[in-house]
């Protein structure tokens, strides 16, 4: 049920009917003395037709045909519309997602790890909130293409392919390639003909030198073998089938630089071939070129990036390309964006959009990184996480919470509250914001976390389990009548809504949020309204409330990528 999308449209027909101009700007209620919903587009309205916002407000009320929608309409402060939903109209709303009413292809470029290598926790970020996006997107109906625009191409398989050669070394571990790979940049860095015969090599690959090709074959398996072991424990939606990486463009680079030329966008300067647009100027207003084709031929991540738009948007056909890719990149996109423009490449009913992201620090406030000052691997996050879990629930059955879970059960419940602790930790945070990484705040059983989240579903499943009742028995839809009831029914019926809030603007925080309030209101009515000591109608109510919330609770981690446990 789109509640938001429902009253918005009904306030601003009462606005046209009026003759006023504007849009209702509908938000949930901050506090439940001021209902459920709260219109706050009536004083710039008012503003632009001279008139008092509370007089204007009034009229829109009596105007308001909200039959059967709002059981109480009033007006607080300089013009808001306070809204409080009438029980039946609640009732109606579903706790499975429905199809929005305009679906859409969807490209989801996420993840894209550099290969040869582990990978660590700068990838955490990118693989987690992309796969959520991308399963929200998928839950409401749009045809979702997954990318893994992994880093498979380039200078530092030159590197290995000539340092491996140089010392005749060989191997199927990936940390003997990532061993390989750091002597190899030492190399580079420190001796220039090791450096020339590099590029050389990089060269001899992308012009489809069949030894060098099926040792880099080799590296990608390895790597990739890596990377989806850790997709799989981290419970990603992403299979082999979704890699996209550098390579596969190789074939389209030369064609999408004769694109640019033909559309008259070259300018060459210092030898490399360049895109000049006005939008992009220095400080002095001197124009800034978007290279495309370096002085000695070779390509930059600026031409895979065009040639990764036109399979996306000509053969996908997509209507949305979304980049989950860190802040730092953000001009990278911008100048991509502005020649695929620029070039007849994308066009205005394509939505190009990079969703960057911040970083997680330490608790010094800097990249996160082991005492040693490199980078964490990511699998040693994990099994560390899974560690520290395994601990806190064997604490807690010291303490007599966890009395009779054996060790089976035990190692289970560590895995899916130690990986989903980590992954709600980030998740819960504004993307566009850097975070500080705490295992303490992480795993509590207080707070917004994925430990008090998993419990708050556990306790909706202990009430079946502990009344002995089939939820499946119980009615899909009921009125609520006490005020708690009220207002969990409230939270339940703004799922949908939620869901599609997330799909367009990208950020898991708020269905972390959202969770999080329905755990707390469940928390109130499990307090306040005895459930299972109730009788009759109040009973099969206040089970039905706990059966909704529980399979809210349940759907809403599962798009976050975090298991449940029926008990904890």
């Amino acid at each position: 049920m789109h509640i938001r999308s429902l009253l918005s449209e009904r306030i601003e027909a009462a606005f046209a009917h009026l003759g006023l101009e504007g849009q209702a700007l509908l938000q949930a209620a901050s506090r439940p003395e001021f209902g459920d919903y709260q219109a706050n587009g009536v004083m710039a309205a008012a503003k632009r037709a001279g008139q008092n916002p509370r007089e204007v407000a009034q009229r829109v009320i009596d105007a308001l045909d909200l039959t059967d929608i709002a059981e109480d309409l009033s007006i607080a402060g300089p013009g808001f519309i306070n809204i409080t939903l009438a029980p039946q109209f609640i009732a109606q709303a579903s706790t499975t997602p429905k199809h929005s009413a305009e679906t859409h292809c969807v490209v989801v470029d996420y993840s894209g790890p550099n290969l040869a290598k582990e990978m660590h926790v700068g990838h955490l970020r990118s693989t987690i909130i992309g796969d959520c996006i991308a399963r929200v997107l998928e839950t409401l109906g749009h045809k979702v293409i997954r990318q893994n625009h992994v880093g498979d191409w380039g200078t530092q398989f030159g590197m290995l392919l000539t340092f491996m050669a140089e010392q005749g070394a060989a191997s199927d571990s990936l940390a003997d390639l990532e061993n390989f790979y750091r002597e190899a940049k030492q190399r580079f860095d420190d001796d220039d003909d090791f450096q020339e015969r590099s590029r050389r090599a990089v060269v001899q690959l992308q012009s489809g030198d069949a030894d060098m090709l099926v040792q880099w074959q080799k590296f990608i398996d390895i790597s990739m073998s890596h990377c989806q072991g850790l997709y799989e424990r981290l419970g990603i939606d992403l299979t082999p089938a979704d890699i996209d990486g550098e390579s596969s463009y190789n074939d389209d680079l030369k064609n999408t630089i004769d694109h640019l030329a033909e559309q008259g966008l070259l300018t060459e300067s210092d030898g490399a071939q360049c895109v000049f647009l006005d939008e992009f100027k220095s400080k002095k207003g001197e124009p800034q070129p978007v290279i495309v084709q370096k002085s000695d031929g070779g390509y930059l991540y600026s031409t895979s990036d065009l040639a990764c738009l036109r399979r996306r948007i000509g053969d996908f056909k997509a209507d949305r390309v979304l980049y989950f890719v860190d802040a730092r990149q953000a001009l990278h996109f911008k100048q991509v964006f502005a020649v695929a423009a620029a070039a007849g490449i994308s066009n205005s009913a394509v939505e190009l959009v990079h969703m960057p992201f911040g970083t997680m620090l330490g608790k010094d406030n800097k990249p996160f990184k082991t005492r040693q000052g490199a980078l964490v691997k990511l699998a040693d996050l994990l099994d560390e996480a899974v560690k520290r879990a395994e601990q806190l629930l064997k604490d807690r059955d010291v303490q007599g919470k966890n009395p009779d879970i054996d060790d089976a059960e035990l190692a289970t419940l560590a895995e899916t509250i130690g990986i989903g602790a980590v992954k709600y930790a980030d998740l819960s945070k504004n993307r566009t914001s850097d975070y500080v990484f705490d295992w303490d705040q992480m795993l509590s059983f207080d707070g917004n976390t994925a430990p008090y989240l998993l419990y708050a579903y556990s306790r909706t499943r202990s009430i079946f389990s502990r009344g002995g009742i089939d939820p499946n028995t119980l009615p899909e839809t009921v009125v609520s009548v006490d005020e708690p009831e009220r207002r969990l029914a409230v939270a339940i019926a703004g799922y949908q809504d939620l869901l599609e809030l997330v799909a367009q603007e990208g950020y898991p925080h708020q269905l972390c949020a959202y969770l999080y309030d329905l755990a707390g209101r469940f928390t109130q009515f499990y307090e306040q309204c005895p459930i299972l000591s109730s009788e009759d109608d109040t009973k099969i109510r206040r089970l039905a409330l706990t059966k909704q919330t529980g399979d809210v609770l349940s759907n809403g981690l599962h798009l976050l990528g975090i298991g449940v446990a029926e008990r904890m």
